[in-house]
């Protein structure tokens, strides 16, 4: 049997009706695949051995005809409510950075002892690594006060759809937290039902094998020339399966959950953006256990505001990952998978992989949806996270990681600048020239303002109580002082103590 299921009378713009049939709990498909014994490594083709437990189709099906139903939907958020707002608040966003910036650096100047006669004193030594960030907080301006592009506008009609075979719904995991792995397929086992191409698969490692799910697990004796873990595991799914051009795979992480909304939206990318072979969209950090821990929640927060302001200019706008990848909610064609491979040595594969896309000429785009994950659960998980994300962009061969991490490495600098202008500046009474004072002034509104975007887009997200959402934004601004030295924390880690492998942290 086919598992891909690929049918030549399926339209050239759309799949056509599949009829799944009955389950024939008699019949058998694949769900272990080994390397043929002779043939080993990259290269090798694979033979499929039967679990003779396994019925014929999709579980995802298997389960509705058993009478299944799926019980509550935990794949809900407010994506529509949320994609629509961030169309409209480009100006807002542009107004209020700008206009916060004036404000505290002109209009309150004077209170902070801001001057106007000198435009250089003593003091700005120490206060010079306060302008570290700039680079980093005029990229994220120019992303997030330039429009923010959805399709909403754009009219689709008499437009011949991509062709779409295969849309793989991947959770990738070790395969140890089996909750992980039940809460991850329960909350997707019903997308198969949205659209005749939509697959929902889980990887995991040998010798974790889950019964009753659309399992696949990465067998020990195979293995690549680089890559090890995830991206080891993910090559041989890739190998395994088989892409063509019309097959699509979109890349979770075990705690990651995509909404139905979403998924639509995914399908929409596929049909209709024909320029992009592989796109991302927006991460949120509100799924589980969401505030149950203030400074990690507050910490995620600025990467939400990441989503909407750097990678928001990458994908809209330079159409190249210039900024990199996140490994989750990475949507990819078959062509990238079986052009780049799995195959990286690399503590951050994700990242490494989109720069390979790139340098094979393929070009991304923005997804209009969302996915929810949870932040990391305690302070040496959240470190271990950071760290290897610092030390797996910095060790990459490409100039543009290295310059990125030259930057990030600066935060540390802008840190201690921070703590000595404050020590020192009880003790020498030094005005700060203006415009050194408005550039300082530009970064903290700017940084101030996506993490509390980010609080704001996920407690809407999750449709929290208003004046709840106005003590939590309230909340999140003595928290990012602390989010920060946690981050710049995370960095010197990861300096001093650079990760020999990949870290796997507790969620």
């Amino acid at each position: 049997m086919n598992l891909k299921r690929h049918s030549s009378e399926w339209a050239d713009s759309e799949v056509g009706s599949v009829n799944l049939g009955a389950v024939d709990v008699g019949s058998r498909f694949p769900q272990h695949y080994e390397a043929d014994a002779d043939i080993k490594g990259p290269n090798s083709q694979y033979r499929p051995t039967f679990n003779p437990e396994t019925p014929s189709g999709s579980y995802a099906h298997l389960t509705v005809r058993a009478g299944d139903v799926d019980g509550p939907r935990t794949n809900l958020g407010n994506t529509s409510v949320v994609m629509a707002l961030l169309s409209e608040a480009w100006l807002f966003n542009m107004i209020v950075i700008l206009g916060g910036t004036y404000l505290k650096a002109f209009k309150f100047g004077d209170l902070q002892g801001y001057q106007d006669y000198e435009l250089w004193n003593t003091a700005c030594w120490w206060k010079l690594g306060l302008l570290m960030p700039l680079p980093y907080t005029l990229i994220c301006f120019f992303g997030i006060a330039l429009p923010f592009r959805t399709p909403k506008l754009l009219n689709f009609e008499n437009v011949k759809k991509r062709r779409l075979d295969n849309l793989y719904i991947l959770t990738v995991t070790k395969g140890d937290n089996r909750e992980a792995v039940h809460r991850a397929w329960n909350a997707h086992k019903h997308l198969e039902r949205m659209h005749p191409a939509v697959r929902v698969h889980v990887l995991t490692d040998e010798p974790y094998f889950f019964d009753g799910i659309n399992c696949y697990t990465c067998p020990k004796s195979f293995s690549t020339a680089h890559s090890k873990y995830k991206a080891r595991a993910l090559e041989w799914y890739r190998q395994t399966m088989r892409f063509t051009e019309f097959d699509w795979v979109l890349h979770l992480d075990e705690e990651s959950v995509i909404d139905d909304e979403s998924v639509k939206r995914i399908i929409d990318f596929i049909h209709y953006e024909k320029d992009f072979h592989f796109g991302q969209g927006i991460i949120l950090y509100n799924q589980y256990k969401y505030w149950s821990n203030w400074f990690f929640t507050v910490a995620d927060a600025l990467r939400v505001g990441d989503d909407i302001s750097r990678f928001a200019l990458q994908y809209t706008y330079f159409h190249r990952p210039i900024f990199g990848a996140h490994g989750s909610f990475l949507l990819n064609n078959g062509l990238v998978e079986n052009a780049v491979t799995w195959d990286l040595g690399s503590l951050t594969e994700d990242y490494q992989f989109a720069m390979k896309a790139w340098d094979f000429g393929f070009r991304c785009g923005k997804i209009c949806g969302i996915i929810r994950e949870q932040s990391p659960l305690d302070l040496v998980g959240f470190m271990k996270q950071r760290r290897r994300w610092y030390v797996g962009v910095r060790r990459l061969p490409m100039l543009l990681p290295k310059i990125w991490t030259f930057f990030w490495s600066l935060g540390l600098l802008s840190l201690a600048s921070f703590v000595t202008s404050l020590i020192l500046g009880f003790k020498f009474k030094m005005g700060t020239p203006r415009w050194m004072a408005a550039l300082t002034d530009f970064n903290f509104v700017t940084f101030l303002y996506l993490y509390i975007v980010g609080v704001f887009l996920q407690d809407l997200d999750k449709k929290v109580n208003p004046f709840l959402m106005l003590a939590r934004i309230i909340i999140t601004v003595p928290l990012t002082i602390v989010a920060s030295f946690m981050e710049g924390a995370s960095v010197f880690y990861g300096i001093i103590f650079p990760p020999s492998d990949f870290d796997v942290i507790k969620k």
